[in-house]
């Protein structure tokens, strides 16, 4: 297998639909790498090994039932850190096949000094959050150039790399040293808890504190770096299932406006930081996405 190797199409082509992923029944994860270096990276490819799979790229939002072939109410969440772990497991949204590898900072490895993680942290397929674009409810902030993250509050550990089915609950807007990055609540479809979780109250009513402790967690996580507290917008409060997905369908209208190339095209009155930021990104595998609004559309469940 090459990898490595960045696969454009040129921009208005039409795009193929029958190999993108709608779940994790015909994908294999491979380590390479030693583990604790800057060069171990978690890959996905198909079954035979020879395909190489973009994890935010090739796998679809909308979670799809691989008995029936057919979409499901669920979204796709893929696992970067597991709960009860602390490396910093992150999708390297820059590097062509976007692998997931440990963030580093100057060459040295990082992980949460405040500690473990006590949710599965990782991230929905096919979102970006434009750091062109600023939302109204997020304190005039532009979106942080990555995918949305999830916070999924299940029982089970979820390894890294692996995709979950996810119930959407709601959503927290973190400001985070001047970005917006919206925190979703997320439920395993499979948890014992997810029959009764259908909304953010239902979290607080039945699950009582766990939102309070999400939202101290990213309020606090920097300050063993030396940082200042993260803030919140919306008045700290965690949004409706409603809310979130109306977050969730613009960044993934982002996303495909950032793959098709229509978001390059249109940045001239941008700052040169601002397009270097999007440039940055790799695209790789675009011969292998499909851009259907029916297939990807955000369910109303």
């Amino acid at each position: 297998m090459v990898f490595g190797i960045e696969t454009q199409v040129p921009l208005g082509q039409p795009l193929r639909k029958q190999l993108s992923h709608g779940s994790s029944s015909n994908l294999e994860l491979h380590s390479h790498g030693d583990e604790n270096t800057t060069e171990y990276r978690v890959k996905a490819t198909d079954k035979s090994g020879t395909k190489l799979i973009s994890l935010w790229h090739d796998v679809t939002l909308v979670h799809v039932d691989p008995a029936t072939d057919r979409p499901t109410p669920y979204l796709n969440f893929v696992c970067e850190i597991p709960k009860f772990s602390r490396k910093k497991f992150e999708i390297a949204t820059d590097e062509v096949g976007n692998f997931i590898k440990q963030d580093e900072k100057k060459g040295v490895l990082r992980e949460f000094k405040k500690g473990d993680i006590f949710f599965n942290y990782g991230c929905l397929p096919r979102t970006w959050e434009d750091p062109t674009f600023v939302h109204p409810d997020a304190e005039g902030c532009r979106g942080d150039n990555d995918p949305v993250d999830v916070c999924e509050i299940g029982a089970r550990i979820v390894k890294t790399g692996d995709i979950r089915p996810v119930k959407v609950l709601g959503i927290l807007c973190m400001i985070d040293e001047g970005e917006a990055d919206w925190k979703v609540v997320a439920i395993d479809a499979e948890d014992k808890w997810a029959p009764f979780l259908n909304d953010i109250d239902d979290v607080e009513k039945l699950l009582p504190g766990t939102l309070s402790a999400i939202r101290e967690w990213f309020r606090t996580y920097k300050i063993p770096d030396g940082k200042p507290p993260n803030v919140f917008g919306l008045d700290e409060k965690f949004m409706d299932k409603h809310y979130a997905l109306e977050i969730i369908k613009e960044c993934n209208h982002a996303w495909k406006d950032l793959i098709t190339g229509e978001k390059e095209r249109n940045m001239d009155n941008y700052d040169p930081q601002v397009k270097g930021l999007v440039r940055k990104l790799s695209k790789s595998n675009l011969v292998d996405l499909a851009i259907h609004d029916d297939d990807d559309d955000v369910p109303n469940f």
